[in-house]
């Protein structure tokens, strides 16, 4: 939640000087009580400030650090991925790289004949092929040059998108599908969509705009 400048004047006043009373607070701001109301309802439900009838306003300590903190925190996986861009396990390399160029994505996902995630492929994984079979990539399987599903880093809907992000972090990667997993007695998994450290900016772009309700509504 972004602040206003008055609401930020209002903060500082009541940590410097609370409990201090709303009255009091109008009169250093030279407006009315009044006009303050809006103001201090917001303070009050965003955590900044709390009150106490016959006393006053009073700091709770929470900074607007904190508050980010907090609506990160609760975002989840599903309110952060994007579409997946996905492929057949039976496509060549070079089919993989053309797809990556139309859809203007870093990473593919590798599908199997019931469509479930069998493996992803990078840039960096083509540009390893590429130079291995003298930049011939027609002949080339995509599943010889994939990251296989033993290997892969998911995330799930329900997750924090914080948990994500720090995956990413951890393992150096770019994307993360999330995933549904399929009870089908092994590690097998649905694609729902895909994370990547396009989506952290975005969301990081949009909070700063005051935009970062729409993550907790669905919208993006």
């Amino acid at each position: 939640m972004a602040l206003s400048i008055r609401q930020k004047q209002i903060a500082e006043i009541v940590r410097l000087e609370g409990p201090i009373t709303g009255e009091a607070i109008a009169s250093k701001l030279n407006v009315t009580r009044a006009a303050l109301r809006s103001d201090l309802a917001i303070l009050v439900m965003g955590g900044i400030l709390d009150a106490r009838p016959k006393v006053g306003y009073f700091y709770t300590g929470k900074n607007t650090l904190g508050m980010l903190m907090e609506e990160l925190s609760n975002i989840k996986c599903e309110a952060l991925q994007s579409v997946p861009v996905a492929i057949g396990h039976d496509k060549s390399a070079y089919e993989a790289a053309v797809t990556m160029f139309l859809e203007d994505v870093g990473t593919v996902f590798v599908l199997d004949e019931t469509g479930l995630l069998t493996g992803i492929v990078s840039r960096k994984d083509l540009l390893k092929a590429a130079i291995n079979n003298n930049n011939n990539l027609h002949d080339v399987p995509v599943v010889m040059c994939m990251t296989p599903l033993s290997k892969m880093i998911v995330a799930y809907p329900d997750e924090p998108a914080a948990v994500a992000g720090r995956r990413l972090i951890d393992n150096e990667i770019d994307s993360l599908p999330v995933v549904k997993t399929v009870d089908d007695g092994r590690r097998s998994f649905e694609v729902l969509g895909r994370i990547t450290k396009t989506n952290f900016t975005r969301l990081l772009v949009d909070i700063a705009e005051g935009k970062g309700g729409n993550y907790h509504l669905g919208e993006k």
